[in-house]
């Protein structure tokens, strides 16, 4: 039995409209992921934004509770039901149906389409709803409905907004299988098991705690699909079910030992990791440092510690990716298409930590001999920091042994370490504004963007706003504010795309954004604006156009990418201006040279083929179908637009060239690393890729005006080559010894040198650097000829002179400045003749 397929089915033969699971990354930037089925309707329940039509969804929602105030990470693995990754069966009411059809919906699905024993339900009411008390007396009898108080049976958002009582049905295992003393309804023992939530939205929660009714109550439920299965397969351990039997299995099989229900934890909490680890990496989201990033890395990081318990200790957990995808790739065919990127992901993650792990595991063994009842904070950190050990991973191990960290040293060495650190986290998904935007949806909607075709536009101005989003009757001159128009021609900034800027009449349009499906644009008025007022707004078309042209070359990029690096490769972010694109990746290394010149050919190619854009409009499902790519972290309507360019095929709203051949060239000016698996590359086109091609030409220029040669190259060769012999002559020079003597406290230095290869002119001046005062003369062999070089340093003597002296003596000549000179010779008989001579001329010379 498919219970996903039957859920939805059911609710949708009531009406409601099936929606497929939103991200585990939430728009709501208070989350740090999806927790609950509700998550993505909160705004349409705080009545941010109005209901939609019809006002009834229901949804198999992806939920992680892994981090932040919801985290049941320490529980997995311990508990017959607790997961960091589960799935939530939910139907939601927005102000339409409320407590009557909700309850008469969940008993039927529940006793017609489960066909769980009725004799077996149970049911639970706030205990002052007596209006749900007495629907439900029409499904079950009087002695299994229960009443309890605000703890278990009311529900609320957060402080204030939307709240209400909450009604719940649950399940009876049975007294022959669970008899202890929690084992009653209301009790924490597992004989009564809570498997649907039916939260009635109809108080709204002031901050004096004041309840007010809701003029259009909603409802919110939800039913864990793990719990359904594990009663419908007759198990009283989700772990026991199909959907972790198979993973439990493999790992059994990959250890070698055999799974024991009473001693199988490590096998739970790898079995849960792993589903959580592959649609956390096929959603996009990648290891990291801190951030969602972070909690990747410490759940596979605790499936990992988990796996050495079991004497795993080499990379394991990317061979159960399979076992995922076969379970759970059926509804969620992204699975499928990410699988090898998401093993890639995970080997190259277990390597980088297992690389640690036994060094770390004994540090902590080490401090644990001498712990009685409180683990160190230093060390706690320091196996967090240095061996990538999370909090919580030193937690689980300590808890075998009951004992506990010194948490306030080891925050206060965390702070330490952020105060030191840039904090990149900004949350993610859509601002959080407040404003009159609710006014607005509901007397507009939405307004018309027809800036596709249409570049300069009359029209009326539907509303105008200050820059905190409160409604205005009247935008003055030399204020800043935003304009919303009937029709608008400015694209707002949206999938990596930078919105137009512009002209509103003569003010100017300084960006465009959208904000709940209403495209606005900011202005600095040089002029009163009012509400109504006709307007002509015109974009700045050389920006809107080169803009495109990086747009457009982004789609090229990524099918460049996919074709020489893999399929493995999946966009991970994209910026597009009117001068630079830059685009973020999914590959495991940095790229060679030879990789980035076959992408940048690849794109230039697609580029000089003009190949004509190609705009469809179809059907999500039609559009994947067809084999174009959909980024799984966007926002798609039930009819989305594809984009064809040559080869590439992608899901796209922004805005493009007509043809390839506008985009003009193509270059990449950067590659690096973003994060953990994530590479970027920044490239320019069309007249930013011209201004990047003369500015390395006019550099060129000047190198080879520096050079003095127009053969650039071969000048930098040579003069690598001699700077590669300067280097070795130095070094050479470094190994020769100079024998001195000191008279009236000056070094002296008379010498032949033998080796060729040595300049001597480095000897004097190291020989010189050596003394406060030195006289140095050195006489060498080189190339059949005899090279003479002489330095003073603050002494009565003439390097000039004394080279010119020994020279003479050898046949040759030469001169130069007193600190320093050098000449030439033919003699070399008479070599050791000029070397005494010099010697005895400068004894005489410092002793007079």
């Amino acid at each position: 039995m498919d219970i996903r397929s039957e859920y939805l089915n059911f609710f949708k033969s009531k009406g409601h409209e099936v929606v497929f699971s939103a991200p585990l990354v939430p728009e709501d930037p208070t989350l740090l992921f999806t927790n609950a089925g509700m998550v993505p309707f909160k705004s349409i329940f705080t009545g941010e934004i109005p209901r939609p039509n019809p006002p009834r969804r229901t949804s198999c929602q992806t939920c992680i509770r892994a981090g932040g105030k919801h985290n049941d990470l320490d529980n997995v693995g311990y508990t017959a039901r607790h997961h960091t990754f589960f799935e939530m069966l939910g139907n939601f009411s927005f102000g339409d149906y409320f407590k009557k059809d909700a309850i008469a919906y969940a008993w039927e699905f529940v006793t017609e389409v489960l066909k769980l024993p009725k004799e077996k339900l149970y049911v639970t009411t706030h205990e002052n709803d007596d209006e749900a008390y007495e629907l439900w007396q029409n499904f079950v009898p009087k002695e299994r409905i229960y009443k309890f108080g605000d703890k278990d049976n009311f529900w609320q958002m957060g402080d204030t907004g939307p709240c209400g009582p909450c009604s719940e049905i649950f399940y009876d295992q049975g007294e022959e299988h669970f008899n202890g003393l929690e084992d009653y309804m209301g009790g924490d023992g597992d004989r009564f098991l809570e498997i649907w939530n039916l939260v009635f939205m109809q108080y709204e929660r002031s901050a004096d705690g004041t309840l007010t009714p809701l003029p259009k109550p909603s409802i919110d439920t939800g039913m864990g699909l793990e719990r359904v299965i594990a009663i419908k397969e007759g198990k009283f351990s989700n772990f026991d079910t199909s959907l972790f039997m198979p993973i439990i299995e493999e790992i059994a099989k990959i250890c070698k030992k055999p799974y024991v229900y009473e001693k199988g934890a490590s096998y739970r909490v790898i079995a849960d990791h792993i589903r959580s680890s592959v649609f956390l990496l096929a959603q996009g989201i990648n290891f990291d440092k801190e951030g969602r990033g972070y909690v990747l890395r410490r759940i596979l990081r605790r499936a990992l510690r988990h796996g050495y318990l079991l004497g795993l200790k080499k990379p394991f957990m990317y061979k159960l990716v399979d076992k995922v995808c076969d379970i759970m790739g059926k509804h969620y065919t992204y699975l499928n298409e990410k699988k090898d990127y998401v093993k890639e992901q995970i080997k190259l993650e277990e390597e980088r930590f297992l690389n640690t792990i036994e060094k770390g595991i004994e540090i902590f063994n080490d401090e644990l001999k001498n712990t009685k009842e409180v683990f160190s904070g230093e060390i706690a950190f320091k196996l967090y920091d240095t061996y990538g050990f999370p909090l919580d991973l030193t937690q689980d191990m300590l808890k075998e042994k009951n004992i506990v960290i010194d948490e306030e040293k080891f925050n206060a060495l965390m702070q330490e370490q952020k105060n030191r650190a840039k904090n990149s986290w900004k949350g993610s998904g859509d601002i959080s504004i407040s404003g009159d935007f609710k006014n607005l949806i509901e007397k507009f909607s939405k307004n018309e963007f027809v800036g596709y075709e249409q570049f300069n536009q009359k029209t009326k101005i539907l509303a105008l706003l200050d820059e905190n989003f409160k409604e205005l009757s009247h935008l003055d001159q030399g204020q800043i504010g935003w304009i919303m128009l009937e029709k608008t021609p400015f694209y707002p900034t949206s999938g990596g795309q930078s919105g137009d800027s512009g002209k509103i009449n003569q003010s100017e349009v300084l960006a465009t954004q959208k904000f709940f499906d209403l495209n606005l644009s900011k202005v600095k008025a040089c002029e009163k604006f009012e509400t109504n007022q006709i307007i002509e707004a015109k974009i700045d078309l050389e920006k809107r156009m080169q803009t495109a042209r990086h747009h457009s070359a982004t789609h090229l990029l990524h099918h460049a990418l996919k074709k020489i690096l893999g399929d493995q490769v999946n966009q991970a972010g994209s910026l597009v201006e009117y001068n630079r694109l830059r685009f973020d990746f999914s590959y495991s290394k940095a790229l060679s040279k030879k990789e980035l010149k076959e992408i940048e050919k690849c794109v230039n190619e697609m580029i000089i083929s003009a190949n004509k854009t190609k705009i469809d409009f179809m059907t999500l499902e039609e559009a994947k179908k067809s084999g174009a790519i959909a980024l799984f972290s966007e926002k798609y309507q039930n009819e989305v637009r594809v984009l064809t360019l040559g080869e590439s095929k992608e899901l796209c709203g922004g805005t493009h060239v007509e043809n390839t051949a506008e985009i003009g060239s193509f270059y990449i000016i950067k590659e690096s690393g973003v994060s953990s698996g994530i590479r970027r590359i920044e490239a320019v086109v069309s007249k930013a890729a011209l201004e990047f091609t003369q500015g390395i030409i006019e550099e060129l220029n000047d190198i080879k005006e520096e050079l003095k040669n127009n053969d650039a190259l071969s000048s930098i060769k040579k003069l690598k080559n001699e700077l590669r012999n300067s280097k070795n002559e130095l070094r050479n020079s470094s190994q020769i010894k100079l024998d001195s003597i000191c008279i009236n406290q000056t070094q002296i230095c008379i010498q032949k040198i033998d080796d060729e290869n040595i300049d001597i002119k480095n000897l004097i001046d190291e020989f010189k650097n050596k003394f406060e005062k030195s006289v140095i003369l050195l006489i060498q062999s080189k190339n059949e000829k005899i090279n003479l070089a002489a330095g003073v340093k603050n002494a009565p003597l003439k390097a000039g002179i004394l080279v010119k002296q020994a020279a003479i003596i050898l046949g040759g000549n030469g001169g130069g400045r007193d600190d320093f000179a050098t000449a030439g010779g033919k003699d070399f008989a008479k070599i050791d003749q000029a070397l005494q001579e010099s010697k005895d001329f400068i004894e005489k010379e410092l002793c007079k």
